[in-house]
């Protein structure tokens, strides 16, 4: 576990480091796109954020290579070679996208010819345990195709999610933190070293987003762009094909009987082998209702629109920084309930925490229909959203607390509300100077 923290440490850190860098280069380089009509924020951001997320899942894999512990994973494995090179193309098209936005059709072959990348390495799935059924030994061609099949939509959902500041790197973060507990468990718990580089990916995946979320949350001074949102999401379905497809269900020692009763007996233990899919629950219906509503209206599944889940929570009345939370509270909920319940299934107090959970996220979802008001005596210590209307200031007091802050001054500067405000850059910097608050300057001139 030492060794595991110590590579997720320096992941985190040689990310958090290079994001200051990395926002200036794409200031200087142009990759801040223009607010499109289906963006939540209001000043131009720029992207590549994924640039500093590639160099710590690098730095993250030559740490773990010169680690006595973890040196064995790539001596017996091929996986993490196999990750890094899928990882590299991934992160490249994805830079490209950022700067020039390709065609959808370009990103989905990338995809696809990235997840070949790994299967070519040996990052394949090769069996599949089925409930009722027994352990199912997959066709090189079977195998491939679920395994591209998985890429694709993992990483498509995670880049459906990546529409608030924050959202996506906290989601994965979350995901990656239940993935690793599993994958450790089985690794340390069993001995099962197939196991080892699932675990190790799930490290690095969480320094990733744990080292760029600082700069990334409301109000985001960067975005990790398609360059990020492609790459934690090859890396998050790596890390299930890893311990899906490699993990011999055998090995676990769980089986009494048949093998359908022994299946169906290990059916918990085998629920977290797809943890990655229930983890990106939330982000996979989302991906699955956009196709549904965007083919429904005659438009094509790949046209941006305002009506995703994060999209729905700000029409309802939820602030930016509430949205994101209550999007971390249920993925935390889906995935971290699922592992405790692939740990403990009998347990009933699993099932009542889960439901009682779940009607708290309820209630939290519908916050907005009722604002309850505070008494007087408690509007001290609650958010202003709960307080009482106050009463308007007048202009005889307001003239008054002029002069009252002008005395104050003794007269020799003017009162701060009459000075001329400082133009804003991006998000508060100023790398880019003024910027005219009309879009149009011809427009301007003509108004004038």
């Amino acid at each position: 576990m030492r060794d595991y923290l110590l590579t997720l440490c320096v992941t985190a850190a040689v990310t958090y480091l290079l994001t200051g860098p990395v926002r200036k280069f794409a200031i200087a380089t142009g990759a801040m796109p223009e607010i499109r009509a289906r963006d939540v924020h209001r000043e131009p951001t720029p992207r590549l954020g994924g640039i500093a997320m590639f160099f710590g899942l690098c730095a993250g894999l030559l740490v773990a290579d010169h680690l006595q512990n973890l040196n064995s994973v790539f001596e017996l494995s091929n996986e993490p070679r196999a990750l890094l090179s899928g990882a590299a193309l991934i992160w490249l098209i994805g830079v490209l996208d950022d700067k020039f936005e390709l065609d959808a059709l370009i990103k989905l072959g990338a995809q696809m010819i990235s997840a070949g990348v790994m299967v070519m390495q040996g990052l394949t799935i090769l069996w599949l345990p089925i409930p009722g059924v027994g352990t199912v030994a997959l066709t090189q061609w079977q195998g491939t195709l679920l395994t591209v099949a998985l890429v694709v939509l993992t990483i498509n959902a995670v880049n459906f999610v990546d529409g608030l500041d924050g959202l996506a790197a906290g989601m994965v973060c979350i995901a990656a933190a239940a993935f690793f507990l599993y994958a450790y468990r089985i690794w340390f718990s069993y001995g099962i070293e197939a196991a080892a580089p699932a675990t190790l990916f799930a490290a690095i995946l969480m320094g990733m987003c744990l080292g760029f979320l600082p700069h990334n949350m409301h109000p985001a001074r960067i975005f990790m762009g398609d360059s990020g949102s492609m790459l934690i999401g090859l890396i998050l379905a790596a890390s299930a094909i890893s311990i899906t497809g490699q993990v011999d269900p055998d090995a676990l020692r769980i089986f009494e009987g048949s093998t359908k009763a022994a299946t169906h007996a290990a059916l918990p233990v085998f629920i977290p082998l797809v943890l990655p899919l229930t983890i990106i629950a939330i982000p996979m219906a989302d991906l699955v209702l956009a196709i549904v509503r965007r083919t429904w209206k005659g438009q094509s599944p790949f046209a941006a629109d305002r009506g995703h889940l994060h999209h729905r929570l700000l029409e309802i009345g939820h602030s930016h920084s509430r949205a994101v939370l209550i999007m971390y509270f249920w993925s935390a909920l889906i995935a971290f309930g699922t592992l405790a319940y692939s740990v403990h299934s009998t347990s009933m107090w699993i099932v009542l925490s889960v439901v009682f959970l779940s009607a708290v996220g309820l209630v939290l979802l519908l916050l907005p229909r009722f604002t309850p008001r505070a008494p007087r005596w408690a509007e001290a210590v609650v958010p202003p959203r709960y307080r009482r209307r106050a009463h308007l200031v007048t202009a005889p007091e307001s003239a008054e607390a002029a002069e009252t802050a002008e005395a104050a001054l003794g007269g020799t500067e003017p009162v701060a509300a009459e000075r001329e405000p400082v133009p804003a850059g991006v998000n508060g910097a100023t790398a880019i100077g003024h910027r005219s608050r009309f879009s149009d300057r011809s427009k301007a001139g003509a108004r004038g």
